[in-house]
């Protein structure tokens, strides 16, 4: 599948444990504005101690689901109820 992302495959993004070591579901994406930064979480904790550093190429591979959000604009969050569910869109100032 063709790479759409805005960062490269080797790039670092935030996951959780939940989703690397427990296999939790990418739930919450989140794309910052700041640094064009990249977050794949399980939506369930944000607790530092929960997360991991991954490679962009990794995460995606782990859920190729991601590809339908990989034109998320930066400031924009993804999120949906479970792996099998629609990805909903949108904007957050806050990130």
């Amino acid at each position: 599948m063709e790479w759409r992302f805005d960062q490269e495959k080797n790039v670092a993004a935030i996951s959780t444990r939940q989703v690397c070591v427990e296999n939790f579901p990418i739930l919450l994406v989140v794309h910052y504005s700041e640094d064009h930064s990249w977050a794949f979480t399980c939506g369930i904790t944000n607790k530092s101690e929960d997360m991991l550093v991954v490679n962009m190429g990794e995460i995606v591979e782990k859920d190729s689901s991601l590809h339908e959000i990989a034109d998320l604009p930066p400031g924009w969050c993804a999120e949906r109820n479970s792996a099998c569910a629609e990805w909903r869109k949108y904007k957050d100032d806050s990130i």
